[in-house]
Formats: C-alpha cells, structure tokens, sequence
C-alpha cells in the first residue's frame, strides 16, 4: 500500500513511531490531527509532509459546511497556516500548501465544486509524488553499478514519501535492474530514523543492509567499505542541500575520500528562490537528545542543542536527481527559481 491515502474524507498513512515493532494505520479525520501527526513526527519525511499537508486541506474543504467561496477559502488559509507552524525546515509542505491556495484562489464555482476540486489537487499531488520517485529510481539507477556499497543516512526511503522512496528509490530501481547493491545504514541519532525505518524496509524487500551508528562514518569510508553515498533532502536551496542532521559531515568525508555523494529529491524539495542563509532550521525538544524511550541517558538541567537538519554546501554534492533526470552542478547553476515557481503551476 501507498505510505498515505484519502479514502472518503479520511487520511490513512502510517504510525512512523511505532516502527518497526508495530504497524499502526492513523485514520485523521480533520487538519489538526494532521498537523498534530506531523508535529510529533508520527508523519514524516520531506515529499510525504507534502501529500500530508495536501490532504489535510482536503479533509478542511470535504468536511466544511461553508456555504459561499470566500468562507470556504478562509477556512483553508487558517488551516494552511496552521499546517505552516508545524514543521519550517522542509519546503515540500509550504510548496503542496501554496499549490492548493493558489487553484482555490483561482477557481469560479460553488464550494461544492471547490471542495471536491481540492480533494482532486491533493490526490494529484500524492500521485505526482509517486510518479516522481519511479523516475528518480530509474535515472539513479545508471549511477549504481554492480557490486556497489551505497552508504544513505535517514530515511528517504517509500516511509518517508508517497511511495517507492528517494534515496532508497535509487537502491530499489538498481535491485530490480539485477545489480547486487549493499547498502550501509546509519542509525541517524536521535530519533534514530535509520535503525528504526530504513533497516526495516530494507530488511523486508530483501536488500543486503549493514546498520552502523553515526559515528562510523569516517572509519568506513577510510577502510573503503562503501561506494557511493545517496540521501534525500528536505530542501535544496541555490548555495546548499538541507537534510537531516548528520548530512553535512558524511559529505565532508565522502569528498575526502573521492566518493561520490548523491542527493536524490523530487522537485517540489527545490527552492531555488533562496540561500541557506535564509531558511529556518528546526530546533526539536532537548528530550530528544537527552532520552532513549523513556529513560533518561543525560544529567538533569544539562544544556541541549538539537536541530533537526544542517546545511551541506553545493560543492560537496556530486550531483542531484531528481525526476527529470541527473543534475550536476552547472545544471543546478542554471536552473532559475521562475522555472520552478512555473513547475508549482503544472
């Protein structure tokens, strides 16, 4: 099954904490178990906030008993702004959140006719999202060669988008074409998103993974265990990618040792109209860090510092795929942020 669905006025997805002990199906049935969901991380991973913000506005525009436009579109920009305060980092939810506005602002006929129209945008945004992940697993593919060891950290697996995955969408198309693909798996301290959901996908399709914790990083690729690297991104901006914590110094080594360093992202993670500089990095609870479970790993009142995703440098990706293909740096230099706010219209 899809990792989120909407099925006659609820969203289905899966409970991504109780993995990979527990396979929970959320049923939400309005947008603040939504935002609530992706709020506590039960939601999560960059192309999946964007289909989950789709779908809460589509369960606002389902469920509403507005009887003129403008009070319906009020309702989804309350909605949508809530939606915005869950999460800054990740541009995929304000992209998805502005693309539906934007056809409700546009849009002349009753609210029926506009509900019913945001609940088709939703959908076609988690359909796109599918269909974008097939196509970045089949040009990553061709950079995956036979007998490769493909370190990727986080998920950026089918759990963290619609379906099929980013990152792991690259391992998987590579898989399918016979290519014997090993894959090293970081723990990604500290909600521990590798241990957690991309060893237990792996696992379950029958890919070849290695589990390591995050600071043997250097000491693989020093003993040349690994390949190639392939992460996802939550937001790739003009001077950086944007991924979860612990990117940027796998970059750094990977550069050091000449091993290539991938990004695989659909283009609703571009934000092509800003610099890292001016993004919001999310800073999460200190329990985080200071917590395993429920127990207590850290002294009482210590100081915590603890944001979610860091900022690797153009010059340390190899290249970008993305679903129109691969994308290397003069690529990436000449892509305009006009051509992107046009893909946000298609």
């Amino acid at each position: 099954m899809r990792t989120i669905e909407w099925r006659d006025g609820t969203v289905v997805t899966i409970n991504q904490l109780k993995l990979p002990h527990e396979t929970e199906l959320l049923r939400l049935k309005n947008c603040d178990e939504v935002a609530e969901a992706i709020k506590k991380m039960k939601i999560r991973g960059a192309p999946l906030l964007g289909a989950a913000a789709a779908y809460a506005l589509a369960l606002v525009a389902y469920h509403s008993k507005a009887k003129e436009k403008k009070r319906l579109i009020r309702e989804l920009e309350e909605a949508a702004e809530k939606l915005r305060r869950t999460r800054p980092t990740g541009v995929n939810l304000f992209w998805a959140v502005e693309r539906i506005l934007n056809k409700a602002y546009a849009f002349h006929g009753n609210t029926k006719e506009l509900a019913a129209l945001v609940v088709e945008e939703a959908n076609r945004i988690a359909d796109e999202d599918a269909a974008a992940n097939r196509s970045i697993g089949k040009y990553g593919a061709s950079l995956i060669m036979d007998g490769d060891v493909v370190l990727t950290h986080c998920n950026a697996g089918a759990l963290a988008t619609v379906e099929y995955g980013t990152a792991l969408g690259v391992i998987r198309a590579a898989v399918e074409q016979s290519k014997k693909v090993r894959v090293i798996a970081t723990e990604t301290r500290p909600k521990l998103q590798g241990a957690r959901l991309t060893a237990y996908e792996l696992k379950r399709d029958g890919i070849s993974v290695t589990l390591i914790s995050d600071t043997m990083v250097g000491y693989i690729m020093y003993r040349r265990m690994v390949n190639k690297v392939v992460v996802g991104a939550d937001r790739i901006v003009r001077d950086a990618v944007i991924n979860k914590i612990g990117t940027y110094q796998i970059a750094v080594l990977a550069k050091e040792h000449g091993i290539p360093f991938y990004v695989a992202a659909p283009k609703s993670t571009f934000d092509l109209a800003h610099t890292s500089a001016e993004v919001t990095i999310e800073e999460r609870s200190p329990e985080e860090i200071t917590c395993i479970g429920s127990e207590r790993i850290a002294p009482e009142s210590i100081a915590v510092l603890n944001p979610a995703f860091d900022v690797t440098p153009l010059n340390y990706v190899t290249a970008v795929i993305c679903e129109d293909g691969i994308l290397y740096m003069d690529d990436l230099a000449s892509l305009k942020p006009a051509r992107l706010a046009q893909n946000e219209q298609e």
